[in-house]
């Protein structure tokens, strides 16, 4: 898999393919079914799949203290993704100036021009351009008009539960460590940079690591050996 840092590097990527967009925070099994559905279609038209997600994520950037904290970290969420079978991701930043581009342009010019894309499939609720202008019904008139296919992504269930990142979210703060694994298909997992701390376990006998979280979820509490 091949990650694109930005659309000023989209010349790194074919033109033509298969497309999705989303935060895809915690690449979670609902998530790979979509992936797995793109996958077929790549190799059916003969093109590669590319996923385009956003760093910061939309909501951090608006309204940050309600973001809800992260499942996964950037370099988490992309090993996820090549073990999906993603051939390339792009990664644009969300700032400012991107959120100003208006929803004619994001299909004309990004999707269209610089990616080429031929299947899009994205969330009915998906909303897009300066001030949210842009919607599945928009996507689905510039499929017409540009000539490419729209389908909206599934909704996926487990035991009556919709498999979502919220859902994920909501089982670790229940504490529920076996719902969550089997809502994401992997095991849950906290990694990061080892910071140095006050080294107060070593004095009890239970040496620990100190990992900053910054946006990321725990269910953790206390400390663990």
């Amino acid at each position: 898999m091949k990650l694109i840092r930005g659309i000023h590097n989209l010349s790194q990527a074919p033109h033509g393919c298969v497309l999705t967009i989303g935060n895809f925070d915690g690449v979670h099994r609902g998530h790979q079914a979509l992936l797995q559905r793109l996958r077929a279609e790549g190799r059916q038209r003969g093109l590669p799949v590319v996923v385009m997600i956003f760093e910061p994520q939309p909501l951090e950037l608006f309204a940050a203290d309600k973001a809800p904290a992260r499942l996964t970290r950037l370099r988490e969420k992309l090993r996820y993704l090549a073990e999906s079978g993603v051939d390339y991701v792009l990664c644009v930043r969300f700032d400012r100036r991107f959120a100003a581009l208006t929803a004619q342009d994001f299909i004309s010019e990004l999707l269209v021009r610089r990616l080429g894309v031929q299947f899009l499939a994205v969330g009915d609720d998906f909303r897009f351009g300066a001030g949210r202008q842009g919607d599945f019904l928009l996507l689905q008139k510039a499929g017409v008009e540009f000539g490419f296919d729209i389908t909206s992504t599934q909704t996926f269930c487990e035991g009556g539960v919709r498999i979502s990142s919220t859902a994920v979210r909501q089982a670790l703060a229940d504490d529920d460590l076996v719902l969550a694994e089997t809502l994401l298909g992997h095991p849950f997992t906290i990694s990061g940079r080892v910071v140095h701390g006050d080294e107060l376990g070593r004095t009890i006998g239970f040496p620990t690591a100190n990992l900053p979280l910054r946006r990321q979820v725990s269910r953790l509490k206390g400390s663990m050996r």
